[in-house]
């Protein structure tokens, strides 16, 4: 039987709603401090749960997206990309899916016929992917099936963005050609406006599989399906599981030990440290809420002894205490309505400050950040819970309620008491919240100092970099890349300024992408599988030069190291400890498979010597340097290369232009791209730590203030309260001095309790963060005694104005007015 809500508790629910609101608009003091207390907590509280929502909650903005997965090989129990055979084999076999299509994600030059190109990002993928995937067309078509065969795949599908952007919404785009890496391609189709204009990727081209890439041994391939209706994910696993052992029984020289799992497309490429923070920072602005609400629970305390004469006399009359307990807990309601309205319109300002913080392609492209329906109800939701919360506390005052003694002493107490105790719980779980957000932010500062000044075992001053991606069928073989690249170092050394120039596939800080399997001989392993894994950077003479880093034993690479002389190799010093431990590390030869340019597979086992160590290169960012092998450019070129420029002296930007004209000069469709000074790089890669630092440490500071003024109010009215009693000792020969004294200990204690407290809070949110600062523990004593006597400071300021009233009592007109 459906419950109903009757005419009568309706139209008593609307009369005690209009009374709260003719209450409010008569208190104008008290209804702006509450309703700005409960707008900041609730706007922290809306923006973050939108980021969350659209991050990790929120379904898929596509149709079925449930049914969207992810197909990743797996090795030691690590998602993998998939070799193109494996694609392959996985398409011809498998029964789970409606579809299953490969992508992978490079840059590629683009220009409309006659104009200079530009360096753009492009998604490679198989016909079917866009349809498959979900995205709509507002032009044109998805790729046919006959152009994922190679020699047929020159067309090319715009994001809306681009088509915007590049090429001025052009209505008769579909049809004409541009030039794609110097070669023509047909734009057969223009994405419409939304989903795939978050993505990173301008445009699509199609994915034609050569015979040198249908091999199982190049891991180079994403793979994207969709689940037929009635299959499970489960069902799918065990399926591709099974595929994955026949291929391992068909190919054991590179499939044993591979198998293969099938995820959700939803946050699967979502990184741990993100999911971490998001719901760290919910529970960060859930704690600035429960401050906000103990701070206007306390102001509806200090109201609702104001108001025991009326409510005394109401119940003289014949209201009864559960009648007067709805019409409190009414009043409170309408306030937490109104905070939440204001908050919701302050969220949406909140949001625009997140949003500016939050470091490119941190979050995933799927995400909606805009105010939904979901975001209402919880903005909804949390103005009712608060509502209830701060509510509930002066309402349940009425059940201790002595009408009698009311109507005799006008509701006369002293805050020191037993009956305030409630009124002194709040502002200590205040501090307590307060000092556990403030560690929080003073850990996240803390780490954010650690990162900024670890040796990156580099000088990054001086140093330009940008990138080239040079086509795969432009450079053909190793010797025209070799030759390429090394015009480029000479012409580079010759622009004034410049002292130093190098190509590598990777630099430092940036990362290095390759993980190369290899082996130390002498120790064979039983499988392909189980071979370490290690970064691979193929870098020029002057590489290590170019960025300052010393060598710790052995030499550098020098000019003789070419691609006719014996194989060498330089291992840093992370490669050295996990490796080759109590080995001497330049009598070691590693086993890695060749690399063949233009080729995506892997080539004959080579034998490198290592001839040289370096120290520690941060060479990941600054939190981490991983093994890594560097060989000769010379000995293992490829096409796409990254290059450095160290000059003397001056911004390193000048050269800016000069180094975009050398690439020119050399080949016309090569324009350079992500031209950044290394100092630009770091700055980037420090991105997200700098967003959990000022992200805590606004909501910290906010948690702060709202702290302080909790203490002052209960100071305040401490005061407000006792000035008959002060004026009392004070007539009794009391010195003003001491009233100081005892006002601003009763503060100070109140305070102090409130941190003692916190401190296991602090404890416990800082082993939940230890896992995505850097350098941290649990507790960083430094920033833990900061945040400490910050707060304390904060409450000894607000205490000193309560206090000085309290000293400055006529104790004549005291004893008098009480």
């Amino acid at each position: 039987m459906a419950l109903r809500l009757q005419p009568g508790a309706a139209m008593t629910f609307l009369r005690d709603a209009r009374l709260g609101v003719r209450l409010l608009w008569r208190n104008p003091g008290f209804t702006t401090i509450a309703l700005v207390t409960l707008a900041l907590g609730v706007a922290a509280n809306t923006a973050i749960f939108t980021v969350v929502y659209a991050t990790l909650l929120a379904p898929l903005p596509y149709e079925e997206a449930d049914r969207l997965v992810v197909v990743w090989s797996r090795v030691k129990d690590l998602r993998n990309a998939t070799a193109g055979g494996d694609y392959v084999e996985w398409a011809r076999r498998v029964q789970s899916f409606d579809a299953l299509h490969a992508w992978s994600d490079r840059r590629v030059s683009l220009a409309a016929i006659g104009e200079s190109p530009d360096q753009v990002p492009a998604r490679i993928v198989t016909p079917g992917f866009l349809t498959t995937h979900g995205f709509k067309m507002i032009a044109g078509r998805d790729f046919a099936g006959e152009e994922g065969v190679a020699g047929n795949d020159q067309a090319v599908v715009l994001t809306h963005r681009m088509w915007q952007t590049r090429f001025g919404g052009d209505a008769s785009i579909i049809g004409r050609p541009v030039r794609v890496d110097g070669k023509p391609h047909t734009v057969v189709g223009v994405l419409a406006p939304g989903i795939a204009d978050r993505l990173e990727r301008d445009l699509f081209l199609p994915l034609a599989l050569r015979p040198d890439q249908l091999n199982h041994d190049f891991h180079w391939l994403m793979v994207l399906g969709r689940l037929k209706p009635d299959v499970t994910l489960a069902q799918a696993n065990a399926e591709m599981i099974a595929i994955a052992k026949q291929l391992a029984d068909l190919h054991p020289k590179s499939n044993t030990g591979w198998s293969a799992s099938v995820e959700p497309l939803k946050n699967s490429f979502l990184g741990r440290n993100l999911i971490a923070t998001l719901w760290l920072l919910l529970g960060a602005v859930g704690f600035v809420l429960l401050i906000a609400c103990a701070n206007v629970a306390n102001l509806l305390l200090a109201r609702g002894a104001a108001r025991q004469r009326e409510m005394a006399v109401r119940a003289a009359l014949g209201a009864s205490r559960r009648r007067l307990f709805v019409q409190l807990l009414t009043e409170s309601l309408v306030l937490a309505a109104a905070g939440g309205m204001l908050g919701l319109a302050l969220a949406t300002f909140l949001m625009d400050g997140v949003l500016a913080l939050v470091p490119p392609a941190t979050l995933p492209s799927e995400a909606d950040l805009r105010v939904n329906v979901p975001v209402l109800m919880f903005t909804f939701g949390v103005s009712l819970l608060s509502g209830v919360m701060f509510g509930s506390a002066p309402a349940s005052q009425i059940k201790r309620l002595n009408v009698n003694d009311v109507l005799k002493d006008a509701g006369r107490g002293t805050i020191g008491g037993g009956r305030h105790w409630l009124r002194r719980a709040f502002v200590i779980s205040e501090f307590a919240l307060a000092l556990t957000l403030l560690a929080g932010a003073g850990l996240a500062l803390a780490s954010l100092v650690k990162l900024a000044t670890v040796d990156l075992g580099l000088r990054t001053t001086g140093l330009l970099t940008f990138s080239v991606s040079v086509p795969i069928d432009r450079l053909k073989t190793g010797e025209r890349i070799e030759r390429f690249y090394r015009e480029l170092i000479e012409k580079a050394r010759e622009i004034p300024g410049v002292s130093a120039a190098s190509v590598s596939n990777w630099m430092p800080v940036i990362g290095v992408s390759y993980g190369r399997p290899f082996i130390v001989e002498g120790r064979p392993v039983s499988s392909s599988s189980q071979r370490a894994s290690a970064r691979f950077n193929m870098v020029t003479p002057e590489y290590f030069n170019t960025f300052g880093i010393p060598m710790q034993r052995g030499r550098a690479f020098t000019e003789q190291d070419t691609a006719t002389s014996a194989r060498v190799a330089i291992v840093n010093e992370a490669f050295v400890r996990q490796h080759l431990s109590g080995l001497d590390p330049l009598k070691q030869r590693v086993i890695l498979d060749d690399l063949i340019p233009g080729v995506e597979g892997l080539g004959p086992s080579v034998a490198w010597q290592i001839v040289g160590v370096y120290p520690t290169v941060r060479n990941a960012g600054p939190r981490n340097d991983f093994p890594e092998i560097d060989v000769p450019f010379a000995q293992s070129p490829w096409p796409d290369a990254t290059v450095a420029l160290r000059i003397s002296k001056g911004d390193p930007q000048t050269i800016r232009t000069s180094a975009a004209k050398i690439v020119q000069s050399l080949d016309p469709d090569l324009p350079i791209a992500d031209v950044k000074t290394m100092d630009q790089r770091l700055h980037d890669t420090m991105a997200f730590d700098r967003f959990q630092a000022v992200l805590f440490g606004a909501f910290a500071i906010v948690a702060l203030v709202l702290a302080a003024l909790g203490i002052y109010g209960v100071m305040s009215f401490t005061v407000a309260q006792r000035t008959h009693e002060i004026g009392l000792r004070l007539a009794l020969g009391a010195s003003r001095h001491q009233v100081l004294q005892q006002i601003l200990r009763e503060g100070l204690i109140t305070a102090s309790i409130g941190i003692a407290l916190g401190s296991i809070g602090a404890y416990l949110v800082g082993r939940a963060m230890r896992g995505i600062l850097f350098g941290v523990g649990a507790i960083d004593p430094t920033a833990f005694s900061v945040v400490a006597a910050l707060l304390l400071g904060a409450s000894m300021l607000a205490c000193i104005i309560p206090a000085l009233r309290a000293a400055s009592v006529d104790p004549m007109t005291a004893l008098r007015d009480g």
